[in-house]
């Protein structure tokens, strides 16, 4: 077990270099999905911001239109959440209606049920990478853990060889295992603070996909009753 200064004990990376491979692996593993939990957190977020802003321009363009097949035409192939459920919600009325009989009430159970599909589909693809935020939220302070107790074990290892139990026996082994515990608690709090947030604004955005379908459905329902 090496002796080390205070000063150098205190240094994240003399405290790596001096871990046992153990220990060191688990470091690593936790600095990297660190790495990429903060990647998500800020790609998640920047995607968000732009999604609100294109769900509130393309609500705004439907509010105007005069026409919906007509504003189907000009939306049509955009990538957003928002317009491939009214392109699923026009799809389905155009099959619907194609028929010289239409059943009105199965008309507006199969646009519910269309719509329903396609803002399930949405939010699970938007929600795909929260998955990771809350693996590493959970589990992070265990394999942590983990790596402090086998960097303790491997102290009082040290402790038994030295036959001594001085403090400068003991402190640098204790505190490299602590310093696994330190990394894991650095993965896991912003994970954990970022998973809490963005589920909430998946949600926000789910209840606003909801709303413009149930609109949506609203008006395809008053024009199913001037058919035929």
């Amino acid at each position: 077990m090496p002796s080390v200064s205070t000063g150098a004990v205190l240094s994240p990376i003399h405290l790596f270099l001096e871990a046992d491979i153990v220990v060191k692996l688990v470091m690593v593993g936790l600095l990297l999905a660190s790495l990429w939990t903060w990647a998500i957190i800020f790609g998640f977020g920047l995607k968000v911001g732009g999604l609100r802003k294109e769900m509130q321009r393309f609500e705004t363009e439907y509010r105007e239109a005069d026409d919906f097949d007509e504003f189907h035409r000009r939306a049509a192939g955009r990538d957003q959440p928002i317009a491939r459920v009214f392109a699923a919600g026009v799809s389905e009325w155009r099959r619907s209606t194609a028929g010289k009989t239409i059943d009105r009430e199965g008309t507006r159970e199969r646009l519910a049920t269309a719509m329903g599909a396609t803002i399930a589909t949405e939010i699970d693809r938007l929600s795909d990478r929260l998955n990771f935020l809350a693996t590493v939220g959970s589990v992070a302070p265990f394999v942590g853990l983990f790596g402090t107790v086998w960097g303790i074990m491997r102290a009082f290892t040290g402790i038994a060889a030295a036959q001594s139990s001085s403090l400068a026996v003991v402190a640098p082994g204790i505190a490299e295992a602590l310093f696994a515990t330190a990394i894991g608690l650095f993965a896991a709090i912003p994970a954990v603070i970022a998973y809490n947030r963005y589920s909430h604004v998946v949600n926000r955005v789910e209840a606003r996909l909801n709303r413009f379908a149930d609109g949506f459905h609203a008006t395809l329902s008053r024009r199913l009753e001037m058919e035929g």
